[in-house]
């Protein structure tokens, strides 16, 4: 079975600076010959992981942490009750066990690269410590041995140890981890492909920077000091941008291993939070939240589409219409020119258009985010359950 659920998103940004590059202005692409708006996708898929995890829509169990601090994070649960092991003697033997599993540390303490962990897990090798308490007594590596191989490292440990320790990494059933994917260079069988994919966020026309300079009074200044405290200059854009994601419902199963209900709370969740969703960056200083002004859904059958062609040739001011209901319009036309050719006659759509540019023959109309994330659930649902031909 193939089940493509596609997510199209326009949604406008009053002035802001929502994802900076190594200079502080914010991101940009050339895209059709003209430059654009950029957010990128890793900064989305960020903002998506901590608004799902705020909101409690996903258990924590069912979630995953990027993190260097393993070795902390299992000293602390050991430390903590049901276990309550001192940490002094608990460290070593941690140690020995990340080694057994091929996590090597610094002399920091910390893994050598992030690891993107289900919180099952993490308390995988907690449980793994405990159970094997007497066995983990295997020193961690001499502070003058620092080039010690992994390898090396893996055979100090017990051989009941390293059997266990090697099946903890199978993404824990982690729902940002099965939609999101790993890869660790070094363990292949660690990695996990992607269920969802996401692309970098494009402005649907021409954007050019600009810069806010501004000043700042010291509020105990004396008062021959007439000037400002300080100077500066903030680099903004403002900009309506096409969101584009996908999420294999199929994949999202097998990497979730075959927990379907699961899977289907993390869609349910991935739809809410990608709707709520908005980057962090200079917001106490701009506080562009501004929700989407359309959101389109389409169940594909055959292949994913990414619609931003339709922007190919960007989309220009008109007195009479919003940037937003061009760009809607835009998508709408694009769309129609694509499934003609390549669609599947079962593929449907359900949008919620604030804009009321989207065609009414176009796709279930749904009144708000919630409705919309009851037909995508059931819509899955249906197609999990049924037959494979």
């Amino acid at each position: 079975m193939s089940l493509f659920v596609e997510y199209h998103l326009i949604q406008n940004f009053a002035p802001s600076n929502l994802n900076r590059d190594d200079t502080g202005a914010p991101k940009d692409a050339l895209f059709g010959g003209h430059r654009r708006a950029r957010v990128s996708s890793q900064c989305f898929k960020r903002a998506v992981r901590l608004k799902a995890s705020e909101s409690g829509a996903i258990k924590e169990a069912d979630r995953g942490v990027r993190t260097k601090k393993l070795l902390k994070l299992t000293l602390d649960k050991l430390e903590a009750q049901p276990y309550g092991r001192a940490r002094a003697e608990a460290e070593p033997r941690v140690v020995a066990a990340l080694a057994a599993a091929g996590l090597k540390l610094d002399e920091k303490g910390q893994t050598e690269y992030l690891l993107f962990l289900g919180q099952r897990e993490i308390d995988g090798f907690v449980e793994l410590v405990h159970a094997h308490w007497d066995e983990l007594t295997t020193p961690p590596p001499a502070a003058d041995d620092k080039k010690k191989s992994k390898k090396e490292a893996r055979a100090d440990a017990p051989e009941a140890v390293k059997k266990k320790a090697k099946g903890l990494l199978d993404g824990g059933k982690a729902i940002d981890v099965a939609l999101f994917g790993r890869m660790l260079a070094d363990m292949p069988g660690a990695n996990q492909d992607a269920a969802c994919q996401v692309a970098h966020a494009l402005s649907t026309h021409r954007v050019e920077r600009e810069f806010d300079y501004f000043t700042a009074v010291d509020d105990k200044g004396d008062d021959d000091e007439t000037g400002a405290g300080m100077i500066g200059q903030v680099e903004f854009n403002s900009a309506t941008f096409y969101r584009y994601a996908v999420l294999d419902a199929a994949k999202l199963v097998s990497n979730l291993q075959g927990d379907r209900d699961l899977a289907l709370t993390g869609i349910a969740a991935f739809t809410e939070a990608l709707a709520r969703a908005i980057p962090t960056g200079k917001q106490n200083t701009f506080a562009a939240h501004n929700p989407p002004s359309f959101i389109g859904v389409v169940l594909r059958h055959g292949s994913p589409f990414n619609l931003a062609n339709a922007f190919e040739k960007p989309v220009w001011p008109d007195r009479a219409k919003s940037l937003t209901s061009q760009s809607v319009e835009a998508l709408a036309g694009h769309e129609q020119q694509v499934a003609a050719c390549y669609g599947d006659g079962r593929d449907t759509w359900a949008v919620l258009d604030l804009s009321g540019a989207w065609p009414e023959s176009l796709g279930k109309r749904v009144r708000n985010l919630a409705e919309l994330g009851d037909w995508i659930g059931s819509q899955v649902a249906a197609a999990l359950d049924a037959p494979r031909s």
